[in-house]
């Protein structure tokens, strides 16, 4: 039987019915019949993260792929790109196949494997790039998140590589010489703290290297989690400069600040750390004039036992994918600078593009029928996020403005009426 989704406003302004028959967009504009009525909401391409942590294989105590894609299905999305950083790593065609299958056979959204760039993270020697973009995977984006490709020369050669076929490397910026031992930002609240720092110019060092490197070898470089204000003067000059460089911005860089940290509460402590509030603004300018391209969740779940644990011990990370859309609402909102266009480009389309996932990212005619129908109007309680398998939530007690009414995943509807749908 065929669904019609009624009296949805569009990122454009524009009203319209949509028709979905099996998977697919079969028409939109004013349908005949009845529907579902979608008055007052906001249908959207189904939004696309291109950095999750899903923690399978190895880690299935934290997250496994089949609750980290429930959790995206609550939190909107269609589709999530899955971080390398496994046990083990995702480094062959072997295991990012494995990825991808697992993601099927969950069946919640697309499930995008991310290669590594180099052998088991160790930053010695590239990974079998080509073979994982060869694939079943059909690889297009590389990253060792959680490390920083340190060594300039097979960065370069990461880059050259992917060229080949279009792909891209997605750097994590953190210079490992100035920032070991680092727990927090770096600056004056550090230093009351005790913490170690974890100075901006790590990552804005790393940013300017390879943003040379990339016009060099004219292929495509992604700055995970951007953080610092002086981050994104960088990201601005390589743009202006005609560089291939996108950047992505997380919500909590957005949101939070390193004054959380005072509580040393370790849900707060996070890779790259909180900064200052000073940093979130030029973080939200970068938003608004495009020098940042997409919202990237960084979703990070972790077990009881590795976050529940003295600062210095615990693990970095947050969770990220239930929260993101309303998140990133309400900070355009507050802004006065809310466009659902811009909302949509942040959060869907220029994450398609970038990560070369074709089925999402675009509502029309012919197209997969993936999308994501948002409610402006009534709050998400953070608190009440339960699909992921860990609980390091940093916005608990928190209440955003605007939440997922309805996420439909390949025509079928995985969150329907704000409640995740059990599928067969």
């Amino acid at each position: 039987m065929p669904t019609i989704l009624k009296n949805l406003t569009l990122a454009d302004g524009s009203r319209s019915d949509i028709r979905i028959e099996s998977d697919t967009i079969v028409e939109m504009g004013t349908i005949s019949g009845s529907g579902i009525d979608c008055d007052s909401l906001i249908g959207l391409p189904g939004f696309v993260d291109p950095h999750t942590h899903l923690r399978e294989p190895g880690f299935e105590a934290s997250e496994t792929v089949l609750s980290g894609s429930r959790a995206a299905a609550a939190g909107g999305y269609t589709a999530v790109c899955a971080m390398a950083n496994t046990l083990p790593v995702a480094d062959t065609a072997e295991i990012v196949e494995a990825v991808l299958d697992a993601g099927v056979a969950a069946g919640y959204c697309q499930v995008q494997p991310i290669g590594a760039v180099t052998n088991g993270l160790a930053g010695k020697q590239l990974s079998e790039i080509t073979q994982m973009h060869q694939s079943r995977a059909n690889v297009t984006m590389f990253s060792d998140d959680g490390i920083c490709v340190s060594d300039p020369a097979l960065m370069q050669e990461a880059l050259a590589k992917v060229k080949a076929f279009g792909g891209v490397i997605a750097q994590h910026a953190q210079d490992p010489a100035r920032t070991e031992g680092a727990q927090m930002n770096a600056g004056p609240l550090a230093i009351e703290l005790g913490l170690t720092g974890w100075p901006r110019l790590a990552e804005e060092d790393i940013i300017a290297r390879d943003a040379l490197l990339a016009e060099q070898t004219g292929s495509r470089l992604h700055i995970c989690h951007l953080t610092t204000a002086g981050g994104v003067e960088v990201v601005r000059w390589a743009k202006q400069r005609g560089i291939a460089i996108t950047a992505e911005v997380t919500p909590h860089h957005l949101l939070l600040t390193e004054d959380l940290v005072r509580s040393y509460d370790p849900v707060y402590k996070v890779n790259p750390p909180l900064r200052t509030g000073a940093d979130a603004k030029a973080l939200i300018a970068g938003v608004l004039d495009g020098t940042i391209d997409v919202l990237g969740t960084d979703h990070a779940p972790h077990s009881a036992e590795k976050k529940e644990a003295e600062w210095g011990h615990a693990a970095f990370g947050m969770l990220g994918l239930e929260t993101a859309a309303s998140i990133l609402h309400q900070v355009l909102a507050d802004t006065g600078s809310l466009t659902w266009q811009l909302f949509e480009q942040l959060i869907s389309s220029r994450a398609a593009a970038l990560t070369g996932l074709s089925d999402h990212g675009q509502l029309a005619v012919g197209r997969k029928a993936n999308i994501t129908v948002f409610n402006p109007h009534e709050d998400l309680a953070a608190s009440s996020i339960s699909q992921s398998l860990s609980s390091n939530n940093p916005y608990a007690g928190m209440v955003f403005k605007g939440r997922v009414q309805h996420t439909v995943y390949n025509g079928t509807f995985t969150v329907r009426d704000q409640t995740l749908q059990e599928l067969k």
